[in-house]
């Protein structure tokens, strides 16, 4: 079976108290994986392992091993700049920098040594297709990002991570600022993502890891109890608990 990326043993504490527990997960390419769970079992603290943001915590330490394309990303030869340019992250809100809409996606390039003009517009303008952004924003380019909704600000930051081709994209719960209709609009993005990108979404609606992931993760205090294909994680658990918390039993 090929993967993308994949945890094994893994282990994270923030100082003495223990999140995450012997967590063995398989992320297969061009597919979305949903991590699904009550709160604070881990699904975030899980997602962040990814590319290494927990690091950003005082006292936090990990065990175990996190494969991206076989090789561990805490390698000391893995280049932190690499490895959140290839495993990039949406957050829970919107979080466009203060600059232009052409800025926001063109900051990434720039960072990674990219300073031909023409160049930077042939990026900004497929990473605004990417997201169906392109002829809303084409001539709004110059344009302050934080004046767009919040869905098309998401969606501009989903654009910011596709500039600097990343290989799989982690989002925290994209759509939990959003309404109805501007969640849809997400969705349908992330599943056309999905024909290029792996995806990992984190998120507390159960509906939506079953309409747009092919794999889903159940997740309680801290261990990944049960992960499958998405229908048969939610018509056919195998495990008592994952059916407590679809059926809405608790969490």
């Amino acid at each position: 079976m090929e993967l993308k990326m994949e945890t094994r043993q893994l282990n994270l504490f923030y100082g003495g108290f223990q999140a995450l527990r012997d967590v063995n997960l398989q992320i297969k390419p061009r597919e979305i994986t949903a991590i699904i769970g009550p709160s604070g079992c881990g699904k975030s603290t899980l997602l962040r392992c990814l590319n290494r943001m927990n690091e950003l915590i005082r006292n936090v330490r990990t065990t175990g091993q996190i494969l991206l394309d076989g090789r561990d990303i805490h390698d000391q030869a893995m280049e932190l700049t690499s490895l959140r340019r290839r495993v990039g992250m949406v957050f829970q809100r919107p979080n466009p920098f203060p600059l232009s809409v052409f800025d926001n996606v063109a900051y990434g390039p720039r960072v990674h040594g990219t300073t031909d003009g023409a160049k930077l517009q042939a990026i900004v303008e497929n990473a605004l297709r990417a997201t169906d952004l392109w002829n809303e924003l084409k001539d709004r380019r110059n344009s302050p990002a934080l004046a767009l909704s919040p869905e098309q600000q998401q969606r501009l930051c989903i654009s910011r991570l596709v500039a600097v081709e990343p290989e799989v994209l982690l989002m925290d719960e994209p759509c939990s600022a959003l309404d109805p209709i501007a969640t849809a609009r997400v969705e349908e993005l992330m599943r056309e993502l999905a024909h290029s990108y792996a995806i990992v979404i984190v998120t507390h609606n159960m509906q939506q890891a079953a309409r747009v992931s092919s794999e889903t993760v159940f997740m309680l205090l801290g261990d990944l109890v049960e992960a499958g294909r998405t229908a048969r994680i939610f018509e056919n658990p195998r495990d008592k608990r994952t059916e407590e918390y679809i059926s809405g039993r608790y969490g």
